[in-house]
């Protein structure tokens, strides 16, 4: 027993380690493709040069990003065969053709255009080469739908039934893909998408506002200062409407996971006079309660029932065995709740400087600025480790338990690969983010030039054929 319980804690550890490192490449590259597409058609509309070279500069990053993402999640479908072939048996009817249908629309989509996108701006007209760019970026959004109406099914699962063989059948996929979460979760990481992308960008327009400063030269460069406007931008608009969001897939998880949300307040026992909103503490699962807490009387009630004396149940209505693992789950959603508002803040900071004709020499808000850089990508690892280990024990919720999901394997045979995995992908991710941070280390220049022939690449699936003239086309690997 200890051995298969042993083994199943490495299967989970191996899957949470790849997925926590694909996740963050994806959720960059739907933002970033998006913002390639805006600063494209800007330049076609007003023909600045600015939004051209700003193209040409975030779309080095983007194939390099776009490539690691691809890479990273190629092992995704190895782990669903190796450590949870029962999983892959029982889900197989019903999340199979959904993955197929991501691979026949978004990734043949992407695969497609991302070669004009990539080297053909020379070769193309300018508006089919924006084609290009609107089709990968909304390759990149078509492949967000597919992936979160699978998850989402996993967490809501509806529209199906179970045969002989204990295999979940499809009956009705309309309401397979459209299950009760899969609206709210997808508006709620689209958004995490672009919030994302935007740190980054406002960071690296912060960072070269403050060394053009600091080196004293005739003033900062016209992209650094265009890219940290539209990043601002975004930031202020945005936060906002995913703070909306957030809260409507939270009233949409008490619904559908109650359990979760419980673990993610911190109540242990219910409240039938209004649930107090516990900000920190630290939560006992032996004790059944939150020792050392900080609490607002009545204000979860007031926010997840709208009534300050809206009675709200605990995990005492819920059997232990069916408990997620507590102490993650609450600190995983504060950690995500607070980056959310701090991204909020800078918003507001970045307007109020805005207003008073200081965006571009606040040097506070530019510093606050680089420090924010990697806070979307924190947030979102934080908002998926409270989405799936609030989910457990179960993989589909309420219908398959987690530790009948996995294969029956050594935990020796799944300790070697992941230990195997952790050494590749740190060496590897980690050779590819130094690069990344490279590029960015540079600002865009006046006339930034297009994408060199030799850039790290290959990965995705394309090689840059041979320059023709002055231009470079892009072929299939093969």
């Amino acid at each position: 027993m200890l051995s298969n319980l042993d083994a199943l804690l490495l299967a989970r550890a191996q899957f949470g380690f790849t997925v926590a490192f694909h996740i963050i490449f994806p959720a960059f590259s739907i933002g970033l493709a998006s913002y390639l597409a805006v600063l494209e058609s800007l330049w076609l509309a007003t023909r600045r040069q600015v939004y051209l070279d700003l193209f040409k500069y975030w779309i080095k990053i983007f194939a390099v990003a776009f490539a690691m993402g691809v890479v990273s999640g190629l092992v995704m479908s190895y782990q669903f065969g190796t450590n949870w072939s029962v999983f892959s048996d029982r889900t197989g009817p019903v999340l199979g053709p959904l993955m197929a249908y991501e691979v026949l629309t978004a990734f043949f989509l992407e695969a497609g255009f991302l070669g004009v996108m990539l080297f053909g701006m020379r070769k193309v007209g300018p508006r089919l080469h924006f084609l290009a760019t609107l089709m990968v970026a909304l390759g990149t959004f078509v492949s967000a739908f597919w992936i979160l109406s699978v998850n989402s099914w996993m967490h809501t699962p509806q529209g199906h039934a179970v045969n002989d063989q204990g295999q979940f059948v499809p009956q009705d996929w309309w309401a397979i893909v459209f299950n009760p979460s899969f609206p709210f979760r997808l508006v709620h990481m689209v958004l995490a998408a672009y919030l994302t992308t935007a740190l980054v960008v406002g960071a690296v327009g912060a960072w070269h506002l403050l060394r053009d400063r600091a080196r004293t030269l005739s003033g900062p460069t016209e992209g650094a200062r265009t890219m940290f406007s539209m990043a601002m931008w975004m930031a202020t608009l945005v936060a906002p409407l995913q703070i909306l969001a957030g809260d409507a897939h939270g009233l949409n998880t008490l619904e559908h996971q109650p359990a979760k949300v419980m673990a993610m307040e911190g109540h242990f026992r219910s409240h039938p006079d209004g649930a107090p909103l516990v900000l920190f503490g630290w939560p006992d699962e032996e004790a059944r309660t939150v020792r050392y807490a900080v609490e607002i009387p009545k204000l979860s009630s007031l926010i997840l029932k709208h009534s300050l004396d809206a009675p709200l149940k605990g995990l005492d209505s819920v059997a232990r065995e069916n408990w997620p693992p507590v102490p993650v789950v609450f600190w995983s959603f504060r950690v995500m709740v607070a980056l959310g508002f701090a991204i909020l803040g800078l918003g507001m900071l970045s307007l109020l400087a805005r207003l008073r004709g200081r965006l571009y020499e606040w040097a506070p808000l530019h510093r606050l600025a680089v420090a924010m850089g990697p806070a979307g990508f924190v947030a979102v690892l934080a908002g998926w480790i409270t989405t799936e280990v609030g989910r457990q024990p179960f993989s589909v919720y309420g219908l398959l338990r987690t530790a009948e999901s996995a294969s029956p394997l050594s935990a020796p045979a799944v300790a070697s690969s992941l230990v195997a995995f952790v050494a590749i992908y740190f060496a590897v991710f980690g050779i590819g983010v130094i690069y990344i941070l490279r590029l960015m280390s540079h600002p865009p220049h006046v006339g930034e030039h297009d994408l060199p022939d030799d850039l790290p690449i290959r990965t995705a699936g394309i090689t840059p054929a041979p320059s023709v003239g002055s231009g470079r086309v892009a072929q299939p690997a093969e």
